[in-house]
């Protein structure tokens, strides 16, 4: 066998891997975001966790993927680790799907469908209808199964192509008995171990496996070490994503990786025990891609049913191995911006929406917080708001960077959509912020060189509060709550305190003409309105990005100036109607 007809052995291989690459990707950019919420929904009990955790893979084609978006979850309080272990124990029966389909291979002759079905005739069959979609459809949905065909048809293919190089070698002795040598298990786990640590996929590994076993060197004593060893090196992925990351998620890794390791062992101990003792007459002899496929789903189903009513025990070993974090309240609310969810980006969206969601409310409760500076002052208040202003200042640092790094991934067009819009709100709520601590600042001076409002001015200052507090809390809940007759609301409420902030100003420059109010106080009292107002018209903006992204609008500056110019030129009868409203609600005496 000459060197240039093993080449093809290398085009086979590219092809099998980046078909799974790509297949996995595509199958998590269509169905990331919803798997998640089936995740987060359907885990009140530990079968159905099982049950969840191998449709989930099965799905998308990665037990990796599916662990990320259990620790996304846990990150975000929403799943407990009670919880998360049985999905990640079906995720590793998930991973065994790939060798099923791959087993087709095993489909003899006989009929013209079954021959269409082996992966030699099939995966072409999927190339070609793939590509056709891909290229001449306009549809991004049809794109998406374009992509998943190719992905698919290059699985098949590049498995077919590594077959067909590798069948000379069973003519070759010297070849056949290298695989002696993985005779002895501890060889042979090593081998496993490292083949899918360096592959990062244990489908794929074993899938390289199956295509192996076209030559008939392998026979049972050689493949099933090298099975229990590739059982244990896919832990390496979500190993090194860990790096870094929160306490429970390395709790979940560290668990994942005990299970594997447990189920090794007590396999390695049963069959080379009970082999030492009646002798396997099927020990030596050759394997086919079912005989893999089977070994490695069994060896996951057992291992689960084993060990999934110790998942407390699991637990509290991963509690004394894990060392417990120090970490703050805030802390927790950055942590969910894990880079380890940059690999599932439709994840890393909804994690960094929630983490936008936590920063409006922060902004919100400062708000109200530096207001009531100014019916009691208190310094500890003060410190309060000002820790949460920087607090707010790291989140939109975290937020702007994290945003930028999804969208340097493949993520679909209603995701890029969303994150348009976040870096669009988050300057805005940030910016909220930034106007809390101006109005808690007024309150500190005012406190501290005995400067008091008027009466009239105590007055028309509540007036104008409620109304800047119930538009903040609108945009708020409704950036939260994606509602968007909420949001309608605002613009309407907006264009009442400019008229509100405008009146007041007016009155207490008359006041400072007419010394019934002190210059100090006149001037705290401008520079408290103007700060009020800009407020609203943050809120004003993050409304427009409401009402731009669900009514399907395309997300830009220019697009949002249009929307807001229509709003107040052309208002709607409904439009009108809420304006009413809100004058009448903050309506200031004559």
């Amino acid at each position: 066998m000459s060197l240039i007809s093993v080449l093809p052995l290398f085009a086979g291989i590219g092809l099998f891997l980046f078909g799974m690459s790509v297949l996995g990707a595509a199958l998590e950019k269509i169905a990331g975001a919803s798997l998640e919420k089936m995740l987060e929904r359907l885990t009140s009990s530990r079968p159905k966790g099982v049950f969840l955790g191998t449709a989930v893979t099965g799905i998308i084609q990665s037990s990796s993927a599916t662990t990320i978006m259990v620790v996304g979850l846990i990150n975000a309080g929403i799943m407990k680790l009670s919880n998360a272990i049985p999905v990640v124990m079906g995720a590793n029966i998930g991973t065994t799907v790939t060798g099923q389909i791959l087993r087709l291979g095993d489909i003899g002759d006989s009929g013209v469908i079954l021959s269409l079905l082996k992966p030699s005739s099939f995966g072409p069959i999927l190339i070609g209808i793939g590509a056709a979609l891909y290229v001449f459809s306009r549809a991004k949905r049809k794109k998406d199964i374009g992509t998943i065909m190719l992905g698919l048809g290059m699985i098949f293919f590049g498995m077919s192509t590594m077959e067909t190089t590798l069948s000379p070698l069973k003519e070759i002795p010297q070849f056949t008995e290298l695989f002696f040598i993985f005779e002895n298990p501890i060889l042979g786990i090593l081998l496993g171990m490292v083949m899918t640590a360096i592959l990062q996929s244990s489908s794929a590994s074993v899938g390289i496996l199956q295509a192996l076993s076209s030559t008939g060197a392998l026979t049972f004593s050689t493949a099933v070490p090298i099975i229990l060893g590739q059982n244990v090196g896919k832990c390496i992925t979500v190993i090194l994503a860990s790096f870094g990351s929160k306490r429970d998620a390395k709790r979940v890794v560290f668990t994942d990786v005990l299970t594997n390791i447990i189920g090794m062992t007590m396999f390695f101990v049963i069959i080379y025990g009970l082999n030492s003792i009646i002798h396997f007459t099927f020990w030596d002899s050759v394997v086919n891609r079912g005989d893999i496929a089977n070994f490695h789903t069994f060896f996951n189903i057992a291992t689960t049913i084993a060990l999934l009513p110790f998942v407390d025990i699991l637990i509290k070993i991963s509690d004394k191995a894990i060392k417990k974090d120090d970490i703050s309240v805030e802390e927790k609310d950055l942590a969910l911006l894990d880079d380890l969810l940059l690999k599932t980006p439709t994840l890393a969206v909804e994690q960094a929406r929630k983490v936008l969601n936590s920063m409006a409310a922060l902004s919100l409760k400062n708000f109200k917080r530096s207001m009531t500076l100014f019916s009691e002052y208190s310094e500890r208040t003060f410190e309060k708001v000002e820790r949460d202003e920087n607090l707010i200042d790291r989140f939109e640092t975290a937020l702007g960077n994290y945003l930028l790094k999804i969208t340097a991934a493949d993520i679909n067009e209603t995701s890029n959509d969303l994150v348009v819009e976040m870096l669009h709100s988050v300057g805005d709520f940030e910016r909220i912020s930034d106007h809390c601590m101006n109005v808690a600042e007024v309150a500190k001076r005012n406190h501290e060189n005995n400067i008091a409002f008027s009466k009239e001015g105590i007055e028309e200052l509540s007036i104008i509060g409620n109304a800047v507090t119930e538009i903040l809390t609108m945009a708020s809940d409704s950036y939260a709550r994606r509602d968007l007759q909420e949001a309608l609301r605002i613009e309407p409420l907006e264009q009442v305190i400019d008229t509100i902030n405008f009146a007041l100003k007016d009155r207490h420059i008359k006041r400072l003409c007419e010394g019934t109010c002190s210059v100090e106080g006149g001037v705290s009292l401008l520079e408290l309105l103007t700060s009020l107002e800009r407020i609203s018209d943050h809120c004003s903006n993050i409304a427009i990005y409401i009402l731009q992204a669900l009514g399907k609008g395309k997300m830009s500056s220019d697009n949002a100036h249009l929307l807001a110019d229509r709003l107040h030129n052309e208002p709607t009868k409904e439009y009108i109607q809420m304006y009413d409203f809100y004058q009448n609600k903050y309506k200031i005496k004559e």
